[in-house]
């Protein structure tokens, strides 16, 4: 089974299954990313600086990989640290810095769910540059797939949550406090067009990097979130008065950076031994994650728009994945 099958080449069962294991985690990742911004919001705004959680999160995972190499889980290259190689990762983390922070930033014009469900727009962005930068032909199948992915988040967009009180797709504009309305302002919409597209490239870009280079994955993490530290401090720095570094956060703010760092791990992996389409099922698959902790959390209720578009997203992965 090849990558493109979505699997592991020359990987055993046990090996196989830990693969597995690592997409649904970071899948589950994924999908309680939104929800548990929105469980942070105080009086309906997010109570902390969104750099502060960026930057603690870029810093968690430079931790992080310092210390498996540090402990020896992953070998030292032999001969001087190769230096130079470290320099193409700044333009990774400029663009996972510009996309980390408009994560935050789209919550103040969106509610978690419509986001979760534009966001699937980067399926085409990353297919197009996938297809460019990589010089990968997707197959017919492989069109349709992804195709059916984007159909499921739109079929999802159309109502795949409401209010319970309203025979409407989401609550009506007087809903009773405590529930989010699905909402979405032009300006977010750009803002989320233009995530979509920095979304793509710096995925096919960090792949192409690290499959190129023949380092350790958390050599590479090293080098990427390194810059991505610097690039986030001076953001931060920059950002003006506001409040402090830690101000305003709370055991879920916790939690978002802690489940970030990890995901951000395990997507360097697929990166490095996967592909940016083996990210985007992840993603799309997160969005049924995402609607059940948004049902359970949020209060909003589950419709059959979204029981179709779980059928589709399940349909794409067949397609994709399945046997000729």
């Amino acid at each position: 089974m090849s990558v493109e099958d979505g699997g592991m080449p020359g990987l055993g069962r046990p090996r196989q299954a830990r693969w597995t294991l690592m997409l649904l985690l970071s899948t589950a990742m994924y999908g309680a990313h939104a929800p548990l911004l929105a469980l942070c919001h105080v009086n309906g705004r997010v109570p902390f600086r969104p750099s502060s959680a960026v930057l603690l999160t870029e810093l968690t995972k430079l931790l992080l990989c310092a210390f498996s190499l540090l402990v020896g889980w992953q070998a030292w290259p032999q001969g001087a640290p190769p230096w130079r190689q470290a320099a193409p990762f700044a333009l990774s983390a400029l663009l996972y810095g510009a996309n980390n922070n408009l994560v935050i930033y789209l919550q103040r014009y969106m509610d978690p769910s419509t986001y979760q469900v534009l966001s699937n727009l980067k399926i085409g962005s990353t297919a197009l540059f996938y297809c460019l930068c990589l010089r990968h032909r997707l197959s017919a199948r492989q069109g349709l797939a992804l195709l059916l992915l984007m159909a499921a988040g739109a079929c999802y967009a159309a109502g795949g949550l409401q209010d319970p009180g309203s025979t409407l797709p989401g609550p009506p504009p007087a809903a009773a406090a405590g529930r989010m309305s699905l909402h979405i302002t032009p300006l977010g919409l750009l803002l989320l067009i233009l995530y979509c597209l920095i979304s793509g490239l710096s995925s096919v870009y960090t792949e192409l990097l690290m499959k190129r280079q023949r380092l350790p994955l958390a050599l590479q993490n090293l080098f990427l979130y390194t810059f991505g530290v610097l690039l986030n401090l001076g953001l931060h720095a920059g950002g003006g008065p506001g409040p402090g570094l830690l101000e305003g956060f709370s055991g879920w703010a916790a939690l978002v950076v802690l489940s970030q760092a990890l995901n951000g791990l395990l997507m360097s992996a697929v990166m490095k031994h996967g592909s940016s389409i083996t990210r985007l099922f992840v993603v799309s698959c997160s969005l049924v994650v995402n609607a059940v902790l948004s049902a359970a959390l949020l209060r909003l209720q589950l419709t059959a728009a979204f029981f179709l578009a779980t059928l589709l997203i399940g349909l794409a992965v067949r397609l994709y994945y399945g046997s000729r």
